[in-house]
């Protein structure tokens, strides 16, 4: 009984991809910009000149494990926040203790916070004087922009490191060796994984290394006769969930990849981010919208059919609902694609605008001023004004419409 109980405590515990996470530098997979053998946070590490940092990336690509790496390296007590918990009491708690640690014993303070782009202003400006002094070194993780979500004086005073999605090779050294490892991984079970199972698993974790292990754990608690294969993988991906984000990056990325495919006249791709978006449950008509812009914008005067295409394409997404809409939506989507393109309408109003603001109020000619009372007539509004359908269009040359100053202003220059 007592042999029993010693094997169950001993027998690993927690999730695959929490047991499986790197204890030393050694252990990483990918980043090797930041943990290569010239990577600047190696580098960092070595010298023992760790500062606040920001890690930039999409989720199971290494961010919380590269901050317990850096507490474990400089020895620093390490204190775990999510954003989407902690309070501004939390903070200042934490701060509070971190002053105190560090006087007393002058430890520093490592402060990882998950998810901190969902801190507020408030809850930002707390880090500010104790992060200033090096009390704490912050660690923040996100997969939005920093630029957009942490505030200047907080990204002025840390480094922000881009995390790249996991190659192919990384995800499956990972898994192999959650495989054969016998202490925190699955190898007391001598499973094995079907090459085919293994591609599977790669191609849906779309380089995020938290989610292939899941998978592996999930399929290795029901498999038959220690053998993972295809089929049961299969079972577990009959809706693979797209990663999309409708307010964060990849929102704004598939977006801009989707206007771009369409600018270049490649309908493949045009179609591809199109269904990406509606599967990521991107709202389509956001995406109408999009391509009524870009009707005018991008096509322009060489089809002029593209706008009222476009427009009703808006009006058959709200009348016939998805998801059939994708159905209008993919004939706009091509129809833009293959369209001859002219940004020349575009660019005319956009320099327009420009000199509307450069020259604010400048007065318009007289002579295409209305007259509705006599003192306007008396003072010249409307003199000499021709109307264009009672003359012939050599008689109507040299005609001034636009105010004196821009009078020979070229706006609209035609490319068709």
């Amino acid at each position: 009984m007592k042999q029993k109980i010693t094997q169950n405590l001993e027998k690993p515990i927690g999730p695959l991809a929490d047991r499986m996470r790197p204890k030393k530098l050694e252990e990483m997979v990918g980043q090797e910009h930041l943990v290569g053998n010239s990577g600047i946070l190696r580098t960092m590490l070595i010298t023992d000149r760790v500062s606040s940092v920001i890690f930039w990336g999409p989720p199971g690509v290494g961010k919380t494990t590269l901050a317990q790496l850096i507490a474990e390296y400089t020895k620093s007590r390490f204190v775990k926040f999510s954003a989407v918990t902690a309070t501004l009491d939390d903070i200042r708690r934490v701060v509070r203790e971190a002053r105190e640690l560090h006087s007393a014993f002058k430890q520093r303070t490592i402060l990882f916070v998950d998810e901190i782009h969902r801190f507020n202003k408030l809850q930002q400006d707390a880090f500010l004087p104790t992060v200033e002094d090096g009390t704490i070194i912050l660690i923040g993780a996100t997969t939005e922009n920093p630029s957009f979500e942490i505030i200047s004086p907080l990204l002025s005073r840390t480094k922000v490191f881009l995390l790249k999605p996991l190659e192919k090779k990384d995800l499956q050294k990972v898994l192999q060796r959650a495989l054969t490892d016998k202490k925190r991984g699955l190898g007391e079970d001598d499973l094995k994984l079907d090459s085919e199972a293994g591609e599977l698993i790669v191609s849906a974790a779309n380089g995020d290394l938290r989610t292939a292990l899941n998978i592996l754990e999930d399929a290795a608690g029901i498999c038959k006769n220690k053998n993972i294969t295809r089929g049961l993988i299969e079972q577990f991906l009959q809706h693979q969930i797209i990663r999309y984000d409708k307010k964060g990056d990849e929102h704004y990325n598939t977006i801009s990849a989707f206007i771009k495919s369409m600018r270049g006249s490649d309908p493949n791709a045009a179609l591809y981010y199109l269904m990406r978006m509606l599967e990521g449950g991107e709202d389509p008509k956001f995406i109408a919208r999009r391509m009524i812009v870009f009707a005018s914008e991008d096509v322009g005067m060489a089809d002029p059919q593209a706008l009222p295409l476009a427009a009703a394409t808006v009006q058959a997404v709200d009348f016939v609902g998805m998801p059939e809409a994708r159905i209008n939506l993919a004939h706009c989507a091509t129809y833009l694609a293959t369209a001859k393109k002219s940004n020349a309408a575009y660019t005319a109003g956009e320099s327009a605008l420009s000199d509307v603001k450069e020259t604010l109020n400048e007065p318009i000619p007289l002579h295409i001023l209305n007259a509705p009372t006599k003192l306007m007539k008396n003072i010249g509004y409307g003199k000499g004004y021709k109307y264009p359908h009672n003359y012939q269009k050599d008689e109507l040359k040299g005609t001034q419409y636009l105010p004196d100053k821009l009078k020979d202003r070229k706006y609209y220059k035609p490319k068709i």
